[in-house]
């Protein structure tokens, strides 16, 4: 069975058995299904049986945590091997060949189909749509009055918390997404922001896009204190908020530009904050003047 999603206006196919069980872990992709089956940023295919890859070349491992997902970077055969585990010391539940643009893949799951099925995706569009002025970012956001707003900030930092706190706090305030929208730029510089099939612990799979007011990196502190950030200062904050191999040259050009493009265009600020209501009384007040 072959079904194509539309995410950020980037279409996909995902091929897999008929009545697989994976396709139960697709039922957030559900709201971005189309019909149109054209100018695929990527194809992904579920097989049986993975070919030997003994010759494989290993290329880095990333984990931010040791409870945060592995991911071991191969080179085999002319292609690009990735070795999954949904946290450090975890086996591998994945495994994902695709050719180097990041365009046609083919999986194998071992184990833990949620964790395998959100990550191959999540990557896949990531890395697919790097030279295309996207960006899967890790984030929250929030609505309000047509407008999204984008908190930023390491795991723990409360960014869940603060768009709570706006939406129980200030009228007509509603959630995208709560952990990974994308940001794409336009041909005319305008950047918006769009729902995803992924976001985090919070089910929220909206098909919804908003142009950006502004984008808040979050800090947790024992003062509610806001600024401005500088164009280098929000780069910086920005550049550690969404994902791709920096290590990869056209990926990582891709990346700069479209960063750079935001930056130039949308105001960034930093939030010293408490979990509280002032904090989100603050941060609205200030950066949707």
């Amino acid at each position: 069975m072959k079904r194509i999603y539309q995410v950020a206006g980037h279409r996909f196919s995902v091929v897999m058995p008929d009545n697989h069980l994976a396709w139960s872990e697709m039922k957030p992709y559900e709201p971005f299904l189309t019909d149109v089956g054209d100018d695929l940023v990527f194809s992904a295919e579920m097989i049986d049986v993975m070919p030997d890859t003994s010759g494989k070349q290993k290329i880095t491992v990333s984990c931010e945590a040791p409870d945060a997902p592995r991911i071991e970077l191969f080179e085999w055969n002319g292609l690009w091997l990735m070795e999954m585990a949904p946290v450090l010391e975890a086996p591998v539940r994945v495994c994902l060949l695709v050719d180097k643009a990041f365009k046609k893949a083919q999986f194998w799951v071992l184990g833990s189909m949620r964790f395998s099925i959100g990550t191959v995706m999540m990557l896949l569009f990531a890395f697919s749509t790097a030279q295309k002025g996207t960006l899967l970012m890790h984030a929250s956001v929030t609505v309000k009055d047509g407008k999204g707003y984008l908190f930023l900030g390491k795991s723990g930092t409360g960014k869940s918390t603060h768009s709570q706190l706006w939406i129980n706090n200030i009228e007509g305030c509603e959630l995208l997404n709560d952990d990974n929208p994308v940001l794409r730029v336009s041909d005319d510089g305008e950047v918006r922001v769009y729902g995803s099939p992924w976001s985090g612990k919070t089910p929220c799979y909206r098909n919804l896009d908003y142009p950006v007011a502004a984008i808040v990196d979050l800090k947790q502190a024992k003062t509610n204190q806001i600024r401005r950030l500088s164009m280098i200062e929000a780069y910086a904050a920005m550049y550690v908020s969404f994902s791709g191999y920096r290590f990869i040259k056209e990926m990582a050009d891709g990346l700069h530009a479209t960063n750079e493009r935001i930056v130039s265009s949308v105001p960034c600020f930093r939030l010293d904050n408490l979990p509280n209501a002032e904090a989100a009384w603050l941060c609205y007040k200030t950066v949707s003047r």
